[in-house]
Formats: structure tokens, C-alpha cells, sequence
């Protein structure tokens, strides 16, 4: 029996400030409660009995059992799938490290959880390991976001940061790029294995400080190149573009 104190917990983690003061998350379905588990400490499992039945995650501290109606009451899934977790947040802030090795991103101000969330699949994907995000975007781990990143949670380590004052710091030791407008052909460009890709906001772009600093704009043309087209790409998208013509330079 889900108890109301129960349902109001969970409905409060929906919410940043409770997230951050709690230092909780939730995660919902079998595979990404599973990915998670492997780095994330598991503070509560609710789970029907057809998923316990087939299903067991290690080391939770509290199990639930509840019916179908009781999950879709704390869901933020339209069709829940058996399970939500609540899982702890691991300290990640950022201690300095040698970036000249990686490729890394840096997210201005990308405020929709849903492209976050992508961006971090995006970046497990192509084997990035570091999100530096501004103050002024989305949180990762909000239900959204933990959603869309698909359990790449687990391997993306993401970071608040004071964008402009980190990037001033890494400018001297590393290339730092961003996708514009009034970029050059990033097929035509030169790029290097480890550097800094600047997203912008999906409605704004780059910051006018973090726009200052960058050293190298990047365009992904249209087809056919210069012809009349939709105005701009999705951030996740054009993210996904830029990482894999990195990746690509480097087989």
C-alpha cells in the first residue's frame, strides 16, 4: 500500500530545489533503473508484482510492492512501465582535470530536459565523458531529462559550472568550438581530437560572454548548400552532428 506521505515525497521530487536538498532522483523503467544502479545508491524501489516476479535490482533500501493504479498515481509516464526507483545523487562537482586529452561539451543556457537529457545519450554515444552546463540550463536530473538520457547517466558525468569564467580557463589549453550560424563548413574544417563544443540555447544560441570566447565557429550546412530551408537545427540534433564528424576524423 502506497501511504499519502509516500506520494507526496515522490511528487516532491519532481520539483529542483526538493531534488537538490534531498539529493534524490527518480528514474522509471526496467533498463534504466538498471543502468543507473550500477553507480547510483537505490534509496527506494515501487514495483507491481508482475515486475518483481521477473525482475530484482541489488542493494535497495526500501522495496514497495504496488498495484498498476498506485504507480500510474506517481508516474511521470503516461504508460508507466512496473517500476520507479529513487535513487541518490553522487557528488559531482567539478574538480579540475586535465581536459587536453578529451573531447568534452559545454551547454549555454539549453533549458528544454528533454534535448538534455538527449545530449548526454548523444554523448555516451561517441564516448564523451564530461557535460559542463551553465548555470541557466535544464537539470539533468530531472525526470525529463533522466528519461531522455536513457541510463547514459550512469557514464556522462555533468557538471554546473560558471560557463564564461570555465571556458576563460581552458581557453589557453584547448580549442573551444561552437556551432553558428556564420561559422565555417565543418567538413571543411580543421578539427582537433580533444577541445570544448559550445551548444547554445535552443531559442537564444551562445551567451554574448560565452560567444566571446569561443576559437573556432563551426557550420552544418544545408543540402543543397545556401538553399532556402528550415531556420535552424534541434540542439540534440546539431550536437549529435558535430560529435560524430569529430569522431569520424579520427578513424
Amino acid at each position: 500500500m502506497l501511504s499519502k506521505n509516500k506520494i507526496r515525497f515522490l511528487a516532491g521530487l519532481s520539483n529542483k530545489k526538493i531534488r537538490d536538498r534531498e539529493r534524490l532522483f527518480l528514474a522509471e523503467g526496467t533498463k534504466l533503473c538498471s543502468d543507473l544502479a550500477s553507480v547510483f545508491p537505490c534509496r527506494m524501489i515501487l514495483a507491481t508484482p508482475e515486475w518483481l516476479a521477473q525482475h530484482s535490482l541489488q542493494k535497495v533500501e526500501e522495496l514497495i510492492e504496488v498495484s498498476e493504479s498506485e504507480l500510474r498515481k506517481v508516474s511521470n509516464q503516461k504508460t508507466p512501465q512496473g517500476v520507479l526507483a529513487v535513487f541518490e545523487k553522487t557528488a559531482q562537482a567539478y574538480v579540475d582535470a586535465d581536459l587536453r586529452q578529451e573531447l568534452s561539451l559545454a551547454l549555454d543556457g539549453v533549458q528544454d530536459p528533454g534535448n538534455l537529457g538527449t545530449i548526454v545519450r548523444i554523448a555516451d554515444w561517441f564516448g564523451i565523458a564530461r557535460i559542463f552546463c551553465s548555470e541557466h540550463c535544464a537539470d539533468a536530473f530531472s525526470p525529463k531529462a533522466v528519461q531522455a538520457s536513457m541510463g547514459a547517466l550512469a557514464r556522462v558525468q555533468t557538471y554546473t559550472v560558471k560557463l564564461p569564467e570555465f571556458l576563460s580557463d581552458q581557453a589557453s589549453n584547448l580549442p573551444l568550438y561552437a556551432a553558428s550560424m556564420d561559422g565555417e563548413d565543418i567538413y571543411d574544417s580543421p578539427l582537433q581530437a580533444a577541445g570544448i563544443v559550445v551548444m547554445g540555447s535552443e531559442g537564444r544560441g551562445l551567451s554574448p560572454e560565452v560567444d566571446a570566447l569561443i576559437s573556432h565557429k563551426l557550420l552544418i550546412p544545408n543540402f543543397p548548400k545556401g538553399s532556402s530551408s528550415s531556420e535552424s537545427l534541434n540542439v540534440s540534433v546539431a550536437t549529435a552532428l558535430i560529435c560524430s564528424e569529430f569522431r569520424r576524423r579520427l578513424r
